[in-house]
């Protein structure tokens, strides 16, 4: 199953267009831009402290931190720079986790 597919199927379980949803939408913007994060957000949905859920509760407690009276907002940037950072995405262009071991899964892609 692909990062895309575990995506979508979390999203399933989720209000649609919910805050937890629309995590999943920047997520699989994100797969499609840049293949080797895909493999990475591959590995990493199927653990449970990295789902969709957990990781739109960094961007909630972001925030939570950053109100201005009753208001919170959270940029696009703002909550993409969350989501790399929360599941250890490499910076764009720089080479994945798996090219730190040895193996750099972008060889695989021509």
């Amino acid at each position: 199953m692909s990062a895309i597919d575990k995506l979508r199927e979390q999203q399933s379980k989720v209000t649609a267009r919910g805050p937890q949803w629309m995590v999943a939408e920047q997520l699989m913007d994100i797969c499609r831009a840049e293949p080797i994060c895909a493999a990475l957000l591959d590995q990493d949905l199927d653990v449970e402290a990295m789902s969709i859920t957990e990781a739109e509760k960094k961007i909630k407690a972001y925030a939570d931190a950053h109100k201005t009276g009753s208001f919170a907002c959270v940029t696009p940037a703002e909550a993409d720079r969350i989501l790399w950072e929360f599941y250890g995405l490499p910076q764009r262009g720089k080479p994945g986790r798996d090219a730190i071991l040895g193996l750099d899964l972008a060889d695989f892609w021509g």
